[in-house]
Order: structure tokens, then C-alpha cells, then sequence
């Protein structure tokens, strides 16, 4: 047979082996620095049409920078065997490629097999997977700090709450207390968002209406956003409903107002709309961690000058922030992904460099419709007459407790530990209606001391108390029936109201949300 026959049919078995094979590849010319051929897995991979590879080149893929620095790499004889890039497809979803390329001869003159693999799912995994041990990081400083800080802010607002009752409007140092009060609020406002972000607040979840929850919310907004900014409500009518805390989607609201107010420093419009989605396909594959289905959104907008994409990528890491130092924490948008998250939702920004930005969270949507509870009338002094034996290891907090407790009538009998305070249990002549316990303590564990004391006393309620994550209370075995759930930090009339509530129950007691 005639070699140039051999060379024709082993070019014609090459073609047919390149156009067919499910792998894409590119027959690329390294010295004119062209495409010379894309097969149909490729042109697949970037959304192009048999009648479009003619006219493809690399320009429409990448950048003319990325092309140079490309090609730099096929000349260069130690060129790794494989590398990423970053590409476009012709619908201008960005896609993570990887490359191996093989000298070969094409067409009699010298070429390049590129071989590609889409690793942008790999790639996305591996991001959430580095967000993911963020995560954990955050959750294991915040649960390794927050028992103490919040015995400490306990202590703190307790205290200057208590002082602030005692003083007049007139009195000079009202104001001074007001001050200390707010300070321990906003404090304890910080550990909630560490908390949140970290999936280790107890969530109050119920069925939710966004709607509603904008609406008695639009006035606050207002106010925090300024009278240079105009705020504009586009609520659906048939808006569906969501599981979810409403204090934490009110969170993720008033954070993500505040974050497009403080992109509009010369005013601008804020736009909060609400509307019924459903992600399947493509869409779902964008976005983050979340399932194809129905979904409500919640979306912020702002005519703010913009994010770059690199600043775009960084948004939801903790502790990143574009402001100036001591003007922000870096925490509100990493709380917004983590309650989101923790919702089973996710987050999706909009944004181009003078065209504003606009957040999407993305709810599950629910078939039952909320319900909206009447506002509960506050409560008068929640006093009472009860015995209650109280386990607290922290000494300012045990007679933060006490004094708070004795001031409403209660008798308090009190105890630096566990094992203290099941003696004062067994030589107390009387009957004890309830205990107060931190639930984690030297010695034995607040529940481990409620398992026993339940045997001598079987009437006995439990109120515990901590600082702790969920986490942490739910290895020490915390959830057990007829016993409550007071997280620190409280105030003297939450901890008031909260014993009053624990001790009129008939049955097991309901949970405390987070103490105002």
C-alpha cells in the first residue's frame, strides 16, 4: 500500500476519533496562536453549534491576556502537564476548565491535542469545602469564647439594668446606664451573629410571611437607612410562605439593608422586593448548597456604585470588610449566609461596577400559611414566692440570680456546683418548686445534677441556663422533659418573666428565644 494512502487513512481515523471521542478537545497552532479545530464534546461544553466552530476562537473564550499567557506555556519546555483556566461560554457562564495538551502532528504541520476537563463543579466543591472549615473554625473559637463572654455580659446588662430601674428619668446618671445597657445589647447582638453564622444558635423555627415581616419593618428601615435614601416596597400578592426564626430572617433583612445603605453615601433608591421561584437546572448549579424546587425570594437592591468580581468572591468570608478600620466587623453578610443557610436557602449577589447590586436569598417555600401572633402585652414584676435552688459556678452571675430572684420574693437557696447543690436538696426540710442550673459545671453536668435530683424530688421543674453553643448542650444531654431553656445573656426581668412562666406550667415547658 502507498504511504501516502497509510498517511490518509491514519488522518482520516484520527479525524473520526477526535470529532466522536466524549472527551472535548482542540487541535490548537502554537506558533500562530490559533484554534484549529474544537470537537463536538467541546463545542457542547461551551454551548457553541456545528455551524458556529468554524468561525470559534480562543478570544471568545478567553481573555486576549489568557490566550498570551496560554500559549507562553505550550513554549515552555517545562510546562506542567496539566493546568486550570478559567474560561466563557458562549452564554457568559464562567467555567473551570483543565488542560493537558500532547504535541502532534495535524494537517502535515506541527500542533497541539489539547485534551479539556470541566472541573467547575470539583472546583466548587472544593470552595465550599474551604468555606465549610471557615465555618468550623469560626464555630469552634465562638463556642470556645462564648460561655464566658456571655457569663460576662450576663453580669453586665444584669447589673445595669437593675441600677437603671432604681434611677429616675431626671436623675443625672440615667443616661450613663442607658448607655451601659445598650453597649451590653449590642455585645450580646455580636456573639448572636458569631452564633448564627457558626449553626450553633437554637433556632425558633415557625411558618413565616415575608411579607408581613417587610411591612412591620418598613418604618425601622426608614430610620436606618436615612431620608436620602428612598425606600421602595415590591411585594408579591400571592407570595408564599417559609419556614424559618423570624428574629433571624429579620437579621438577615436589617443587614442587608444596612449593607446597600453604606454603598450609597449620596443617596440613591433601596429596593426590597418579594416574589414565588422555583430553581431547577442550570440556575441551580450557580447557586450554592441548594436543592431544585420551589422557593421564596427575598431580594435587596441598591443604586450603589457596584462590586468587582474579585471583591464579589470574598463578600460572605468572615471577617471581610471593605470599609474603613473600626467602621465595620465584617460579620453582617457572614451572618446573612450563615442563618440563610441554616434556613435551607441560599444566597446569590447581582452586582456590576456602576449599576448597583442587588442580594437574592432564596427560601424553601412551604405549603401552610403563616399565622401572625398577636404582640404579647409585657409583663408586670413576675413575682413569687417559691423556693428555688440555684446551680451557678460563676459567683458574679449565681448573685447577679439571687438578688435579681430575692428582690421579687422568692427564696433562693443557692450553690457554687452540682454536688453542693444536691446536698442543700437533701438537707432542705421544705418543698423546692424549682431549679435554676447552668448546664455545664465542674464536677458533674447541670443535667447529670437534674437526672439525680428528679429521684429525691420527682415534682421538681428545671430552668437551666448557659452561655454555651447548642452543640455543647446537646452532649451534655440538656433536652429532657419538663425542663427549660434560658440562653445567656438575659436581663433580670427575662430571667423574671422566663422562672414566673417555667414555674405556672403545667406540662413541659416551651423554649426562650434569646433574652431582649
Amino acid at each position: 500500500m502507498p504511504a501516502k494512502r497509510l498517511l490518509r487513512d491514519k488522518d482520516k481515523k484520527f479525524r473520526l476519533l477526535f470529532a466522536e471521542h466524549p472527551q472535548p478537545m482542540w487541535i490548537l497552532d502554537a506558533q500562530r496562536q490559533e484554534l484549529v479545530a474544537a470537537n463536538a464534546a467541546a463545542l457542547t461544553l461551551y454551548g457553541y453549534s456545528a455551524e458556529e466552530s468554524s468561525s470559534l476562537t480562543l478570544a471568545a473564550i478567553q481573555s486576549h491576556e489568557e490566550t498570551r499567557r496560554f500559549f507562553a506555556q505550550l513554549h515552555d519546555p517545562k510546562r506542567p502537564a496539566a493546568s486550570a483556566w478559567r474560561h466563557r461560554t458562549k452564554s457568559g457562564r464562567l467555567i473551570d476548565v483543565e488542560i493537558e495538551a500532547h504535541p502532534i502532528e495535524y494537517g502535515g504541520r506541527q500542533a497541539e491535542l489539547a485534551v479539556l476537563m470541566d472541573i467547575t463543579s470539583r472546583r466548587e466543591l472544593e470552595d465550599r469545602l474551604r468555606q465549610a472549615q471557615r465555618m468550623e473554625a469560626v464555630g469552634m473559637l465562638t463556642g470556645g469564647v462564648a460561655h464566658d463572654f456571655n457569663n460576662l455580659l450576663t453580669i453586665i446588662s444584669g447589673y445595669s439594668q437593675l441600677i437603671l430601674n432604681k434611677l429616675p428619668a431626671s436623675d443625672p446618671s440615667h443616661h450613663l446606664a442607658e448607655q451601659i445597657v445598650k453597649a451590653g445589647e449590642r455585645a450580646a447582638e455580636l456573639t448572636r451573629q458569631l452564633l448564627a453564622f457558626s449553626r450553633r444558635r437554637v433556632l425558633q423555627s415557625k411558618v413565616v410571611g415575608l411579607n408581613h415581616l417587610v411591612a412591620s419593618l418598613s418604618t425601622m428601615l426608614q430610620r436606618l437607612i436615612g431620608e436620602d435614601i428612598e425606600l421602595r416596597l415590591e411585594l408579591a400578592d400571592d407570595l408564599g410562605s417559609v419556614q424559618a426564626d423570624p428574629g433571624q430572617i429579620e437579621q438577615v433583612l436589617l443587614n442587608l439593608v444596612a449593607n446597600s445603605r453604606d454603598a450609597m453615601p449620596k443617596g440613591g433608591v433601596l429596593t426590597i422586593r418579594t416574589a414565588n421561584a422555583t430553581l431547577e437546572g442550570e440556575r441551580v448549579g450557580r447557586l450554592r448548597a441548594v436543592k431544585p424546587g420551589d422557593y421564596v425570594l427575598l431580594a435587596v437592591s441598591d443604586t450603589g456604585a457596584g462590586i468587582d468580581q474579585a471583591t464579589q468572591a470574598r463578600l460572605f468570608e468572615p471577617f471581610f470588610t471593605t470599609k474603613n478600620a473600626g467602621a465595620g466587623t465584617g460579620l453582617g453578610l457572614f451572618t446573612v449566609a450563615g442563618i440563610v443557610r441554616q434556613s435551607g436557602g441560599t444566597v446569590e449577589v447581582v452586582s456590576d461596577l456602576g449599576q448597583g447590586t442587588t442580594f437574592r436569598v432564596f427560601l424553601p417555600r412551604v405549603d401552610r400559611a403563616a399565622t401572625v401572633e398577636p404582640e404579647a402585652p409585657r409583663m408586670a414584676a413576675a413575682r413569687g414566692a417559691e423556693t428555688i435552688l440555684l446551680a451557678e459556678d460563676d459567683e458574679m452571675v449565681r448573685t447577679l440570680v439571687r438578688e435579681t430572684l430575692e428582690g421579687e420574693g422568692y427564696h433562693v437557696l443557692d450553690a457554687s456546683d452540682a454536688l453542693e447543690a444536691h446536698l442543700m436538696a437533701e438537707c432542705h426540710q421544705g418543698t423546692i418548686q424549682l431549679l435554676i442550673t447552668d448546664v455545664v459545671m465542674p464536677k458533674a453536668s447541670g443535667p447529670e445534677l437534674a437526672r439525680t435530683l428528679s429521684q429525691l424530688r420527682p415534682d421538681l421543674k428545671v430552668l437551666y441556663i448557659s452561655g454555651h453553643n447548642e452543640s455543647t448542650l446537646l452532649r451534655r444531654g440538656m433536652r429532657r422533659k419538663n425542663a427549660a431553656f434560658l440562653p445567656k445573656p438575659f436581663t433580670p426581668a427575662a430571667l423574671t418573666a422566663k422562672v414566673r412562666e417555667v414555674l405556672e406550667s403545667g406540662g413541659t415547658p416551651r423554649r426562650s428565644r434569646a433574652s431582649s
